[in-house]
């Protein structure tokens, strides 16, 4: 008896040397080790997997783990760059801690924009994100069947992207993000006009309390068939012509294009920029008003007029403002 109570302890000991040394001790690789689990997999596969990549020692250990903690693993790929102790690799799969390269898209980026920005995070090339915003406009062809390009319908928002996708996948994302947030906000009706004036808002404001003025403004301009005189059009037909230069020159106010406000009455013949949730809620809600022009009050703001003559005050005591901040 005493014999095999001492070879009990002996096993117990090493079990527990063992635990100790599975759970505790940290392993795994020193250089990035990517680990991808489908959809369905199993804990088995999920740890046979670990193991193989040499993340976790011990494939039993992981199963007597989740034995005891029992929570649900999630798929997707993760990325192991050090050693890490048996229970927080499982915590980081329970978790779902996949890894992802991180697009932030602000409101208002137009298509240029998202595509440095698409290069910037090493997802793609900007020539090949351009190339897929304007061939996969039959992902909006059920809101907008005259849109030219995606412009508009690339929704604004911070996007995990997984490792293998590529500029086609971050498209599809982003429009998917736009009809979640068209239906959630009703804009089931008019998408291109909205949509257009939604951009044209986005550039000209980023006060929230301003956005429905500026579109009233707008509203009202086009209503009494006057020319919309917006500079956001005009850089953006610069853009369009691979001219612009950083500011506005006295030649692109002339420069003829469908998007050039100030030569072409109406509104440009599509979104000049991807606008957010706000924008398309102004463009949809205009403020109610007899405003026809706005400038700048160069505090953040913006000074609304109903007649040219007050508009005209307004401009000379902005330009006096600046240049007295120029001196």
């Amino acid at each position: 008896m005493r014999k095999l109570f001492a070879i009990l302890v002996l096993l117990l000991i090493g079990f527990a040397a063992w635990i100790g040394f599975a759970f505790l001790v940290p392993a795994g690789p020193s250089q990035q080790t990517f680990v991808d689990f489908k959809t369905g997999s199993s804990v088995r596969t999920i740890a046979s997997g670990l193991k193989n990549a040499g993340i976790i020692r011990s494939r039993p250990a992981f199963l007597l783990l989740h034995l005891l903690k029992s929570r649900s693993l999630k798929a997707g790929e993760y990325a192991f760059d050090h050693p890490d102790s048996l229970n927080d690799v499982y915590n980081r799969i329970a978790r779902g801690d996949t890894y992802a390269r991180v697009l932030v898209v602000p409101e208002g980026y137009n298509i240029f924009d998202i595509a440095a920005a698409v290069e910037h995070a090493g997802i793609d090339s900007q020539q090949n994100f351009l190339e897929q915003a304007r061939a996969q406009v039959a992902l909006v062809r059920d809101l907008d069947p005259q849109a030219p390009t995606l412009e508009g319908y690339l929704f604004p928002d911070t996007y995990r992207v997984p490792r293998k996708d590529r500029a086609a996948d971050v498209v599809a994302a982003m429009v998917r993000k736009f009809h979640q947030q068209a239906h959630a906000i009703g804009l089931n009706s008019d998408l291109h006009k909205i949509v257009t004036m939604a951009s044209i808002v986005e550039k000209e404001t980023a006060v929230p309390d301003e956005r429905p003025v500026v579109a009233g403004v707008f509203y009202n301009r086009l209503t009494q068939r006057m020319a919309l005189d917006t500079d956001p059009s005009v850089i953006y037909a610069a853009l369009l012509a691979n001219r612009y230069r950083g500011t506005i020159y006295a030649s692109d106010l002339q420069f003829s294009s469908p998007y050039n406000t100030y030569r072409h009455a109406g509104l440009p013949p599509g979104p000049i920029c991807n606008p957010g949730k706000d924008a398309l809620a102004a463009a949809m809600h205009p403020a109610q008003t007899e405003y026809l022009y706005f400038v700048s009050d160069n505090q953040g703001h913006h000074r609304f007029s109903r007649t040219l003559e007050e508009h005209q005050r307004n401009v000379a005591e902005y330009r006096r403002a600046t240049s007295g901040m120029a001196q």
